[in-house]
């Protein structure tokens, strides 16, 4: 009878980490925080026809020419939103030169939908489609990519490589991230009961793109090691730069100069 019972406890947990794990993954906040000033929301639909948007922003002094035009196509983290980026996208784009293209998520930002690891990734193959028709197929692109976000963009690399790939606060996969918040019964059931299918690590090993990556030291989120062994598996390691107190939110406000001059070099 005790041992019935425990198969009982065993199969309904198995169950709810089956039935949950998406809700768990991807936590749309709840705002309709308006377009900040100087980027522009562009409409656009996924294959399946979910409504999208993204922002562009682009470099202030940035003007029409013969050269290629340079674009950074960025995804955010799960309890995140794209118009939150936009501050760190105007930062970015004023000190690469690119113009940053912040993508959003269906279920996110007021979008409809409910977000799922295969709707999300149809909204970042739609990204890209955007991309290529408002910049051309010539453009120089380059993906960057927050916690939930890495492994977006991680994917998109395999289908569509981009110049460089640029991750902060990645997670190895889905599996080792449950197994961490979890029990470590999960990274052996994950086979069966996974319904997220990110893969990060063996991803960036399998690509001939340059992979750099940012960590706050004290994330308690996604711990440190897990960034650690992505850029530790990246097929062409790019540098790796661990912000000393930073936590998972806060790399860039804590790391300053340090932070910045590491994206401007990875962008370079």
């Amino acid at each position: 009878m005790i041992a019935a019972a425990l198969a009982i406890v065993v199969a309904a947990l198995l169950l709810l980490a089956w039935s949950a794990q998406e809700r768990i993954a991807y936590q749309p906040p709840r705002s309709t925080d308006p377009v900040p000033p100087g980027a522009e929301r562009v409409e656009y639909a996924a294959e399946d026809g979910q409504p999208l948007f993204a922002l562009v922003i682009p470099p202030p002094d940035a003007h029409g020419g013969a050269a290629p035009p340079r674009v950074i196509l960025a995804f955010h983290g799960n309890a995140d939103l794209a118009v939150w980026m936009a501050a760190w996208g105007a930062e970015t784009a004023r000190r690469t030169g690119a113009t940053v293209v912040v993508a959003e998520y269906r279920g996110y930002g007021g979008l409809p939908g409910r977000p799922s690891a295969d709707g999300i990734r149809r909204d970042a193959r739609a990204a890209f489609a955007f991309v290529r028709r408002r910049f051309g197929a010539g453009a120089h692109l380059a993906y960057f990519g927050h916690s939930l976000g890495s492994a977006v963009a991680t994917e998109l690399a395999m289908e569509h490589p981009p110049q460089v790939l640029v991750l902060e606060s990645p997670f190895t996969s889905a599996r080792d991230m449950a197994a961490a918040f979890g029990t470590p019964l999960l990274r052996w059931l994950w086979p069966v009961i996974g319904r997220i299918p990110y893969d990060t690590r063996a991803r960036v090993g399998s690509f001939d793109v340059p992979v750099w990556v940012v960590h706050g030291d004290r994330d308690v989120i996604v711990p440190t090691r897990l960034g650690r062994a992505v850029f530790a598996a990246a097929r062409r390691p790019g540098e790796l730069l661990i912000v000393q107190g930073a936590g998972h939110n806060d790399v860039a406000a804590v790391g300053g100069d340090e932070y910045w001059h590491w994206i401007q070099r990875a962008f370079r």
